[in-house]
């Protein structure tokens, strides 16, 4: 009987370490499964630089412009589980001009200025974009030049895939409308809208 009832206390014993030590342990694994600081995060400020192709069309003139264009971009998001929303803003030199018999337009620089809600899927961020566009729309008659600086809106789609903590890349679409303003050397208003295909890099802080 001694015998027997030493052994079943030393499988007592040996239950009472082995529990709280299992235990333990699923609470560790569930912790680490569960924890938010192992996502990816899309939350903070950040800064980039684009380089992007555009096309489009002038109003009321057959003219139609295209060209390369890059730029400067910054911003900051916020995100709530797998959702990202944000403000971005951005600077673009542009190549993009066109002519049509005597009349030459051209598109020398515009930016934006945005909101950006998307869906995270770990390090791929999917999301909408719209806001403010400005821009110079410039035209040309022979030696007669005249210039206006235009606002309008813009909107588009994008992808956005983290590569490290900090460091993302972006592929985008935006439709981006400059409105009409009257130039004297057409006797019209025009204005101009365009599509715009990019690429870019970021840095979050």
């Amino acid at each position: 009987m001694n015998r027997a009832a030493v052994a079943v206390a030393i499988v007592g014993l040996l239950g009472l370490f082995n529990g709280p030590s299992e235990a333990t342990d699923l609470k560790r694994r569930s912790y680490t499964v569960n924890q938010p600081l192992n996502a990816y995060s899309w939350a903070g400020p950040y800064l980039g630089g684009n380089l992007g192709y555009s096309w489009g069309s002038v109003s009321n003139n057959p003219t139609k412009p295209s060209g390369f264009s890059g730029g400067v971009q910054g911003g900051y998001n916020w995100q709530s589980g797998p959702v990202v929303y944000g403000l971005e803003a951005d600077l673009q030199g542009s190549a993009s001009n066109g002519t049509f018999a005597a009349w030459k337009f051209s598109n020398p620089w515009f930016g934006t200025v945005r909101g950006r809600i998307g869906y995270a899927i770990d390090n791929v961020l999917f999301y909408g974009t719209g806001g403010l566009a400005f821009g110079d729309v410039r035209g040309q008659l022979g030696a007669l030049s005249e210039s206006h600086a235009n606002a309008g809106w813009t909107a588009g789609v994008g992808a956005e895939f983290g590569i490290t903590q900090n460091w993302s890349a972006k592929v985008e679409y935006l439709y981006v409308d400059l409105n009409d303003s009257r130039f004297g050397i057409t006797g019209m208003s025009n204005g101009y809208s365009f599509g715009l295909a990019r690429f870019g890099i970021n840095y979050r802080f």
